[in-house]
């Protein structure tokens, strides 16, 4: 091969690597921000004040539709109760934010057997948000944080929840196009585990009901018991996988 060739073929390389490496920086899912509205430093506060005292187990992570067990306490204790968790959820929050707040938390201050995620709904949601695959990106990044702090962590990413009421929503099909992605970046991830409770927040036609998601997007009284007893057998096994 002559030296020219040689030359054109390092060029070219270096061009691939140079552009994928700008991609990702522009991918704003991946960049760690925080927020300044005053009621998310305080409960930012709190998260740090109630992980420094140890004791927690069961991690849930994510934007307001984890934040939304909050008002719903009963059913809250009657799923995760008994696993000692924290509610890392914050309303509004994209998958740049939660990686943020996990820099900032004293993780080394308690040994968890298990998270939790659903984060992603909001990365499509703003005109300035990301695209399906750098929310994408952005879901996978906050695993990998969660592994490097924790690499016995038991981790369950769920599907991002249907959003819309019809099939045919604009932010339905961003959201499958999300869910589309992560079963292939998730592959292979050790003690990872996507789960998908979609089917059955909706009807059968594929309709999103009131009952379920009265604004087409946060779950409802029974949307949360839906979504508990769901994920109630899962987290009990990698529960029991810890123990052994």
């Amino acid at each position: 091969m002559n030296a020219k060739l040689v030359c054109r073929l390092f060029a070219s390389v270096m061009f691939g690597l140079l552009l994928a490496a700008t991609l990702q920086a522009q991918n704003k899912a991946l960049d760690p921000v925080d927020r300044k509205d005053d009621w998310w430093v305080k409960r930012q506060a709190e998260n740090v004040e109630q992980m420094g005292k140890g004791d927690i187990e069961l991690l849930l992570i994510g934007d307001s539709i984890t934040h939304g067990w909050d008002n719903h306490r009963e059913l809250y204790e009657k799923f995760f109760g008994k696993y000692k968790p924290i509610n890392l959820g914050f309303s509004g929050d994209q998958t740049a934010h939660v990686l943020w707040r996990l820099d900032r938390l004293p993780l080394a201050k308690i040994t968890p057997k298990a998270a939790m995620i659903m984060i992603g709904t909001n990365n499509i949601g703003h005109q300035d948000g990301s695209t399906p695959h750098e929310t994408a990106e952005g879901i996978v990044a906050i695993v990998k944080k969660l592994q490097k702090q924790y690499p016995k962590l038991h981790i369950i990413v769920l599907k991002v929840f249907h959003r819309d009421e019809k099939p045919d929503g604009e932010y339905r099909k961003k959201v499958n196009e999300i869910n589309v992605a992560l079963p292939s970046m998730l592959k292979g991830m050790k003690n990872v585990y996507l789960l998908d409770i979609n089917a059955g927040f909706l009807d059968q036609d594929g309709t999103l009901p009131k009952g379920i998601m009265a604004d087409f997007l946060h779950p409802g009284k029974e949307g949360y018991e839906y979504w508990g007893n769901a994920v109630g057998s899962a987290i009990e096994i990698l529960f029991q996988l810890t123990d052994d």
